[in-house]
């Protein structure tokens, strides 16, 4: 059993591999093939498609980050859902979250379309919906946790006990926590899902995917489809992510510190309905998050109060967080779900998911926190959400310096934060 933590896989794996040179950093293989040793005798490699060193010691990494026996790197993490889909036949069953990532969504419908797998959509955070997944007996449990965007989580377990009964595969969207908070497959789930373009580069500078199985023959099934349909990534792109992954754990760190006081802010704010993130005690599965979870992440999402339009004049007031898509760089980011990450979906469906026009989610990056606090406070009392419809809204809550200060402190050093790190 490797006891090496995770922080030392992320930073460590790879270096020193060098046997020719004694490079430190594994260096860059960009070749597309490689020369036979001998008529009709492969080496190790043979076609930059089928295998890359560089690509291969990003896929070593983030399995053994996983604690999985095989990982795949995909060129994109659109590209490592659909992988995971080569997995089903056109009679198998896919079970879905009515609230997932919107492009993942897209995929699973077009697919179900096509004739080539056929797919349920539940809830799973009602009860009712295991017992239907029991009925249902699909091939493959997909699920998303924390969901993207409105942070809702599912209980791995209870999923994988209730996949058990019928002989289901579970795969899981682990890209909102990385490997450096959570760890799908320590409780049994088959597959973990990755669109390391977000905290596992965390540089918002390369595109890329990984999916990383439980057991060594079903990592060849995937690795062998994903040679098969041509979607590996590109060794240029593994060796960026590689240089990301290094220092994972110290940017989750800020990462999360930084999204804990602004989703306390959002809380407070006179301006805000609701505000959705699993390190609030008044989230309703906070518990849920620290069973299952080593820490709450870096995603914020929040209602607006007044309509769209208020949500727009916010987003595009914004300093310090830049109104784009995706997630997990080092740089704040700010979007409108509904008309950006959740577009593909068609508008019941994602209302039905909860995704509504005064919805926004935040990608809370590393910088000085009092900054993106600043620039809260400077953008809520220059749009002032809601009272344009009559209804001026309530002065904020004043928080006392000593409060703010304590309530810093309980996050950084509780406990659970420092078994954490």
């Amino acid at each position: 059993m490797n006891d090496t933590k995770k922080a030392t896989i992320a930073v460590r794996k790879g270096i020193e591999a060098d046997k020719h040179h004694g490079a430190v950093v594994p260096p860059l293989y960009l070749s597309t093939t490689y020369s036979f040793a001998d008529f009709n005798t492969k080496r190790a490699y043979d076609y930059g498609r089928s295998g890359n060193p560089t690509r291969d010691i990003l896929a070593e990494t983030l399995a053994e980050l996983e604690g999985g026996a095989k990982g795949i790197v995909t060129a994109t993490g659109m590209a490592a859902v659909h992988l995971v889909t080569q997995l089903l036949s056109s009679q198998d069953t896919l079970v879905i979250p009515h609230d997932c990532y919107g492009g993942s969504y897209r995929l699973f419908t077009s697919l179900e379309k096509r004739g080539l797998l056929k797919l349920k959509v539940v809830n799973f955070t009602l009860d009712k919906s295991f017992d239907d997944i029991e009925q249902i007996k699909p091939k493959l449990i997909w699920i998303e946790t924390p969901s993207n965007p409105l942070l809702r989580l599912t209980d791995i377990a209870k999923v994988v006990a209730t996949a058990k009964k019928c002989g289901a595969l579970v795969a899981a969207d682990n890209t909102f926590l990385s490997p450096a908070l959570q760890n799908p497959i320590e409780f049994g789930v088959d597959v973990v899902v990755h669109s390391t373009t977000k905290y596992i580069n965390g540089h918002s500078d390369v595109v890329g995917g990984a999916v990383i199985a439980r057991t060594q023959e079903l990592g060849d099934e995937l690795a062998w489809w994903a040679n098969n349909i041509g979607i590996t990534g590109a060794p240029f792109d593994s060796y960026l992510t590689l240089r990301g992954i290094r220092t994972l754990n110290v940017r989750i760190k800020q990462h999360e510190q930084n999204a804990f006081l602004i989703a306390e802010y959002l809380e407070r704010s006179p301006f805000v309905k609701s505000v959705y993130y699993p390190g609030l005690e008044s989230h309703p599965q906070h518990q849920l998050a620290k069973q299952q979870q080593r820490g709450f992440g870096g995603m914020v999402s929040f209602d607006i109060k007044g309509d769209i339009n208020d949500a727009a004049r916010f987003l595009t007031n914004c300093k310090h967080f830049t109104l784009a898509e995706s997630l997990g760089g080092v740089e704040s980011l700010i979007c409108h779900p509904a008309t950006m990450t959740h577009a593909g979906m068609d508008p019941q469906a994602r209302l039905e998911a909860g995704v509504g026009d005064t919805l926004i989610r935040i990608s809370v990056g590393i910088e000085d926190i009092e900054d993106l606090l600043a620039d809260l406070e400077r953008n809520f009392s220059e749009t002032r959400p809601g009272e344009d419809k009559g209804q001026p809204v309530a002065e904020p809550k004043p928080v006392k310096a000593d409060e703010q200060n304590n309530s810093s402190a309980a996050f950084c050093f509780s406990p659970a934060h420092v078994a954490l790190w």
